[in-house]
């Protein structure tokens, strides 16, 4: 069996290693030549409330040989149709493509592989990538909160399915859902509030849900995407054992406080996670607001729900992509 992780920035290469230490060979392959020469060379070093030296094989996408049977799939959703080609070509005739990008991007793959080889995976945690071969933990490296959620596809051959989820129990644990569009919704709620107020004003997760203004946006961002997935007919699932759309929801300006009172709690494990989109911006990068906020955005418009929190937070950051904002938290007052 040949395997695989395509787009190995923090996460992947955090993936990978953790992988390669079970003594099971996976590939990590990355377009970052500099990333790719320090991995093999030294290793991939993976730091922040712990330390793992692992020796890895990395290649670029030109350097893939043959045909993979699990591909794990981690580049930011843009880059997916630039992708295809080299997946294509190299995913196994019965091979199984593994997404554990952010939003919802398993029916635009599917028109691309087949359903009967793409599954989707969310990520319970969190890294960034500090230097080439260099990944740092920015949230909790405890063994039991290195998760994974899924979902069994019903078209994915279950042999496959249960090939993928070993791969990922070599890491930690992995929790398979009956319910994985309420599993990629409490995800895209998450990373659309903390992700996207995050990168409008700069911060960490934490700093969204901390802040005395932030955190007000925060809360009306959270009851945006249950509305729009309450009319989508979505049931949103538990987060590490939290119910979002009881706790978090408000039909009242007390409740809102609440929530407000409780957000900072709720985000102190994972609050110093910066949001991918923040680090693309620092690195000139366009980052994946359309296929995160821009996913609630289009769900909302389908089902007839407003989502002025989550368009602004749209307009805010690709300003910010064009210079024509700078990242900071006085962007927050664009949504009074």
């Amino acid at each position: 069996m040949k395997y695989a992780i395509y787009g190995a920035g923090s996460l992947g290469t955090v993936l990978g290693a953790y992988i390669s230490k079970a003594g099971t060979d996976i590939e990590l392959v990355s377009r970052n030549r500099e990333h790719v020469s320090a991995l093999n060379e030294n290793g991939a070093k993976v730091i922040g409330g712990i330390e793992l030296y692992v020796p890895v094989k990395a290649v670029t996408p030109e350097e893939m040989d043959g045909l993979y049977d699990v591909i794990f799939l981690l580049t930011k959703q843009q880059q997916n149709l630039e992708a295809k080609d080299v997946l294509l070509k190299h995913l196994a005739k019965d091979g199984l493509l593994v997404t554990l990008q952010n939003g919802i991007p398993e029916p635009s793959l599917e028109e691309i592989f087949g359903k009967e080889r793409v599954m989707g995976c969310t990520v319970e945690w969190g890294a960034t990538l500090v230097s080439p071969g260099v990944c740092r933990f920015t949230s909790d490296p405890s063994p039991e909160k290195l998760s994974f959620q899924t979902g069994k596809p019903e078209a994915v051959p279950m042999e496959k399915f249960k090939t993928a989820v070993s791969l990922l129990r070599l890491m930690g644990p992995v929790h398979v859902s009956g319910n994985f569009i309420g599993v990629r919704w409490s995800k895209l709620l998450i990373n659309a509030t903390f992700a996207g107020i995050g990168t409008v004003m700069g911060g960490s997760f934490g700093d969204a849900a901390a802040d005395r203004d932030a955190k007000k946006i925060a809360s009306a961002c959270i009851k945006e995407c249950i509305d729009v997935s309450r009319a989508a007919g979505v049931t949103l699932t538990d987060v590490q054992g939290i119910s979002i759309s009881k706790l978090f929801y408000y039909s009242s300006p007390l409740k809102k406080r609440f929530v407000e009172f409780l957000l900072p709690f709720a985000m102190r494990k994972n609050g110093s996670i910066e949001p991918s989109m923040l680090q693309d911006l620092k690195k000139g990068k366009k980052c994946e607001v359309d296929f995160i906020n821009g996913e609630v955005c289009r769900w909302g418009k389908k089902y007839g729900v407003p989502t002025p929190i989550n368009d602004t937070i749209i307009e805010t950051i690709k300003k910010e992509e064009l210079g024509e904002l700078p990242i900071s938290k006085s962007n927050l007052d664009l949504f009074s």
